[in-house]
């Protein structure tokens, strides 16, 4: 295992280094829908993927006009009256936004009992209410994605897709060897085995920062990689999030996604 790779700065393999329808077509009008499947107008609405769209409608929580509609592959049209428990929806912009968080922030919507939420950071940013894609602990920082593309945050999200994260792990002592190659193979925690993709030494000879390549989105996990080997991690950074790095991105500060990095999101260029 090559133990010698800079986790500092990640642009994908080979050689490369770590860093710091089905369906109706939307027609368009002055840049709004005329028509539109009733589960994307939900999903564009923030509310959830499609297919989660699917199942409220198989429910009976959608409403159309002020009646309730089950019919799977519904067409909606501009000005229909769309609620969902009681409340209009609005078929949102797709809005992308590129938190770097800062240590001691909840990553949460709204929390009584927390000092400060990421919600906080990225106050005024766009009119569309968005939403975090997956979650740092809050003495986590780093890269943090948030979006009202309910589709897109199921992905990254599902364990299915292998979403790739690599995190700067600073530990209290030196990793032995060993203990590298056991977070590789898979180390035992109480809600399974956890394999690392890729883990090494970060590249400054100091054996007490590690960086890890993994894509399970359990609670926690890193940290408790670690300490199940009797290490304390010091302090815990996200470098890297389905190819988005927080470069150009001071801590506590956002940016929006560029388009080219959106389509790279939708096409799964970071697997």
């Amino acid at each position: 295992m090559d133990r010698k790779r800079d986790f500092s700065d990640r642009k994908g393999k080979a050689g490369k280094r770590f860093s710091g329808s089905q369906g109706r077509n939307l027609k368009l009008n002055k840049g709004r829908f005329e028509e539109l499947r009733l589960n994307k107008f939900i999903a564009n609405a923030g509310v959830c993927s499609r297919r989660d769209a699917d199942e409220l409608i198989k429910k009976g929580e959608i409403t159309v006009n002020g009646k309730v509609v089950t019919e799977m592959g519904t067409i909606v049209k501009m000005g229909d009256d769309i609620r969902y428990k009681g409340k209009r929806l609005n078929a949102e912009k797709k809005v992308y936004l590129l938190l770097n968080k800062p240590k001691d922030v909840v990553t949460t919507m709204s929390d009584p009992h927390a000092k400060h939420t990421v919600m906080e950071l990225i106050k005024g940013a766009c009119e569309e209410r968005i939403y975090p894609v997956g979650r740092l602990d809050r003495n986590t920082t780093g890269v943090l994605l948030f979006t009202n593309d309910g589709d897109l945050a199921k992905k990254l999200t599902h364990p299915k897709h292998f979403t790739k994260k690599i995190y700067h792990v600073f530990l209290d002592k030196p990793v032995a060897e060993e203990h590298l190659e056991q977070i590789a193979e898979g180390v035992e925690l109480d809600d399974g085995v956890i394999a690392a993709d890729n883990v090494s030494y970060v590249e400054n000879g100091d054996k007490s920062q590690v960086g890890i390549e993994i894509h399970s989105g359990k609670n926690r996990v890193v940290r408790r990689i670690f300490e199940h080997l009797g290490y304390k991690v010091v302090k815990l950074d996200r470098v890297y999030f389905a190819g988005l790095t927080k470069k150009g991105i001071s801590r506590g500060k956002w940016r929006m996604l560029t388009p080219r990095e959106v389509s790279r999101l939708k096409a799964g260029f970071w697997k």
